[in-house]
């Protein structure tokens, strides 16, 4: 669906930069014949800002400073509901590393609630957690981060019982070596 958008709009973006100049000559070299072209300019041009809007809105879904998508990490099933957090990470290589993404809010339980962590495993040896984000809410953005050049992170997404005690937990441990070739 992305590529056909992005090819649809840079289409018709190249269709409608190239068909002013004929609009204002012509086919024939008269005025009447350039209100056709000129309408026709205008609809692609219409075409082409909702393109370019579905493409912004196909970028905007990053949170900045985030380079490649995870993909959703889901709590534990077994239960009647769910936390899901849709998961984008920064580069290994930075130095500082960033997990974040939308935190969404499963459960019809009244108490319980999504939860989201980041286990990070640092470069120089040792590991530590960010700390958490929760919602319950349908959904939220987060942001955790590291304090170092890291090697490895498990994001650990869970549901939260009317205690705040996090329960049918799910770990996606994500290394640099899984996410090199991706794209950007």
């Amino acid at each position: 669906m992305r590529k056909i958008t992005v090819i649809g709009g840079a289409l018709a973006f190249v269709l409608a930069t190239g068909l002013p100049a004929a609009a204002s000559t012509g086919s024939t070299g008269s005025p009447e014949a350039a209100v056709p072209v000129a309408s026709t300019v205008s609809a692609n041009t219409v075409r082409t800002t909702a393109s370019a809007a579905s493409v912004g809105a196909v970028r905007a879904a990053a949170p900045a400073g985030t380079k490649y998508h995870w993909g959703p990490v889901r709590s534990a099933a077994g239960h009647s509901g769910r936390a899901a957090a849709d998961v984008w990470v920064s580069d290994f290589s930075a130095e500082t590393f960033v997990v974040s993404g939308t935190l969404r809010d499963r459960d019809a339980h009244r108490g319980h609630c999504a939860y989201v962590r980041a286990r990070f495993h640092y470069a120089g040896g040792g590991t530590g957690w960010a700390r958490p984000s929760t919602t319950c809410r349908a959904s939220t953005p987060f942001r955790l981060s590291s304090d170092g050049e890291i090697t490895r992170v498990d994001v650990r997404v869970c549901l939260l019982d009317a205690g705040r005690v996090p329960f049918r937990c799910h770990a996606d441990p994500i290394k640099a070596e899984t996410i090199a070739g991706w794209p950007r």
